[in-house]
């Protein structure tokens, strides 16, 4: 398992670096090619098999990032979830997931899995013994998502991990919300973990790409799927993403500190009916948040009080932007069953607390103050589903 030497930052910006030996240039060249030399060479590199010298030295960082020996690189989040999740499953199978999950795996599950004979069972809740009860002897995995999307809510890492040892299972964790920067699953003992690496680790809403991070051996084992499914992503997304996790570290740390503040400040606010994030003393899982992150994260979701309408809310902010997806440099907000769990059936929704009203909140590096006026602005013109005078 790669030890961590050295600084998450020094990280960020020097580990999988392709060296320019050519010009000494101060970045990594960009290699598009998508043709390379079969005859007297060590590696036959095909951007299919994901080993052009950009899509290899990406990997580096995000393996030395997540603590693995391995790392492999994707089209998008979705490509790696459903590449890592079919590795390790087949006809007669059975997965234990996650009650409260992204909408998308949601609907990959309940749409696709039948067709492929895998059997899944969704938790009751996100305790370790909510998963140990839906255990039968053809379970192969286990799958969780911690901090949660949209909810927030934390699922203990060191007891998800015995308890797939404990069943000979494969433990795979979604860390896009946390990041490599707030929680490193491997360090407690989860097998495989992915990413939408669109988000934090991209981080200015410009490129798509999926990231997954485990032993050597499982992601050979992935690798034999994803090069037939082919969903590998272009050397120049790869440069940017490699561009973009340079400055990662640093950009999530200014998130969490913001997301702190306005968590805070939501809390207090009589407009506002409940905040859910890790960072607040109330939340029912703070202290476990505390012992397996580094930070609490950037993402919150909150809701209003009935007499102020959600929607016409996100219209009327004018920094803050209503958009489809989270994590970058700029706060956005969004309606989880508008967007993200669009997919369920309002009856899923509500089985999962997802109500109506919900805001997602995904903070950015923005000034607090700036972004508190906007909320306040929004609020003022935004009552019982009309606008009323904010003089």
């Amino acid at each position: 398992m790669h030890q961590k030497k050295i600084g998450l930052n020094t990280i960020c910006t020097h580990v999988g670096e392709v060296k320019d030996e050519q010009f000494k240039g101060a970045i990594s060249p960009l290699y598009m090619s998508s043709s390379y030399a079969f005859e007297d060479v060590e590696v036959k590199r095909y951007p299919r098999y994901f080993n052009t010298p950009n899509q290899e030295a990406l990997c580096r960082k995000i393996a030395a990032l997540e603590h693995t020996e391995a790392g492999l690189i994707f089209g998008s989040g979705m490509a790696a979830i459903t590449t890592s999740l079919m590795a390790f499953l087949r006809a007669g199978d059975h997965i234990v997931l996650q009650q409260v999950l992204y909408g998308g795996t949601y609907n990959l599950v309940v749409e696709e899995f039948e067709k492929f004979g895998i059997e899944y069972s969704f938790t009751e809740g996100w305790r370790s013994e909510d998963f140990e009860k839906k255990i039968r002897s053809n379970t192969k995995v286990i799958y969780i998502e911690t901090p949660s999307n949209p909810l927030l809510t934390i699922t203990n890492l060191d007891a998800i991990a015995k308890l797939a040892k404990k069943y000979n299972l494969v433990s795979m964790i979604d860390n896009t919300f946390a990041s490599p920067v707030n929680q490193n699953p491997i360090d407690f003992g989860i097998d495989v973990v992915i990413h939408s690496a669109t988000k934090y680790m991209g981080g200015h809403s410009d490129i798509l790409a999926g990231a997954v991070a485990s032993s050597e051996e499982n992601i050979n084992r992935i690798f034999g799927l994803a090069k037939n499914f082919g969903g590998s992503l272009s050397d120049y997304t790869v440069w940017l993403l490699e561009r973009s996790l340079k400055t990662m570290g640093i950009r999530v740390k200014a998130q969490n500190e913001n997301a702190q503040h306005m968590a805070e400040y939501l809390h207090e606010n009589k407009a506002v009916n409940k905040v859910y994030y890790p960072g607040l003393e109330n939340h029912p899982d703070h202290e476990l948040a505390k012992s397996q992150m580094h930070g609490f994260g950037g993402m919150m979701s909150f809701e209003l009080h009935e007499e102020y309408d959600a929607a016409q809310f996100q219209k009327e902010l004018q920094l803050i932007k209503p958009s489809m997806s989270l994590a970058g440099v700029e706060s956005t907000v969004l309606s989880p069953t508008k967007t993200s769990h669009a997919l369920l059936s309002s009856e899923e929704r509500e089985k999962q607390g997802i109500l109506d009203g919900l805001i997602r909140f995904s903070v950015g590096i923005e000034d607090t103050e700036d972004l508190i006026a906007d909320i306040e602005q929004a609020l003022k013109k935004v009552r019982l589903g009309k606008e009323v005078t904010t003089s």
